[in-house]
């Protein structure tokens, strides 16, 4: 079956997105980094192992945007909160293996995407941890329903945002692949060595 890497994206309004890096060097700095850092992304990742669907936030605006590449298929991201936003682009993707990832992970690779797949050949979950207890990617074989706690108890944006999320697939396969660095403050952006708007 194919596979789908589905990549959650935000429209790039100051303010509206990585407010946390944009308390440190500006909320215009920070939209601008972000949308620069998902357009490179996307084409990046563009693979014939699997189609990319974009999950689009605001629901309307983000499936008229004009920011995004008009090729790629796009759902809305929908209501709720994270994981509920997750989970629902989980089970909604189409039939097949399916990895999701946030926008604002400079590092990844295809070569990470396809480790990723890989790993759910003999796995129902797959994850990529982050240094900061959370993860930068999540797949699922889905050769079964998803289970219905999914996400459920899971304390976001902390350091347990990995192990709250395994507790709630326990009893199915899971692998792990390779720790990434998603940016969210100043330091992150230093850390990754990435081009900076620091100087």
């Amino acid at each position: 079956m194919r596979r789908t890497l589905v990549i959650m994206v935000k429209e790039p309004h100051p303010g509206r997105v990585k407010t946390r890096l944009g308390r440190d060097i500006g909320m215009v700095g920070a939209a601008w980094w972000f949308r620069h850092q998902t357009r490179a992304l996307i084409q990046r990742l563009r693979d014939p192992r699997w189609r990319i669907v974009l999950a689009v936030s605001p629901d309307a605006e983000g499936m008229a945007s004009r920011v995004w590449p008009a090729d790629l298929a796009r759902r809305p991201q929908g209501r709720g909160d994270l994981g509920q936003r997750m989970a629902r682009q989980l089970r909604g993707a189409p039939r097949g293996p399916v990895c999701l990832i946030g926008a604002d992970i400079p590092g990844v690779t295809r070569a990470h995407i396809a480790r990723a797949f890989a790993a759910l050949g003999g796995a129902d979950f797959v994850f990529g941890p982050a240094p900061d207890g959370g993860y930068w990617l999540v797949g699922a074989a889905r050769r079964y329903a998803l289970p219905p706690g999914l996400f459920g108890d899971v304390r976001w944006s902390s350091e347990h945002a990995l192990g709250d999320t395994l507790a709630g697939v326990r009893g199915h396969r899971v692998a792990l692949v390779d720790m990434l660095q998603d940016v969210d403050t100043a330091a992150d952006l230093r850390d990754a060595r990435l081009p900076s708007l620091l100087q």
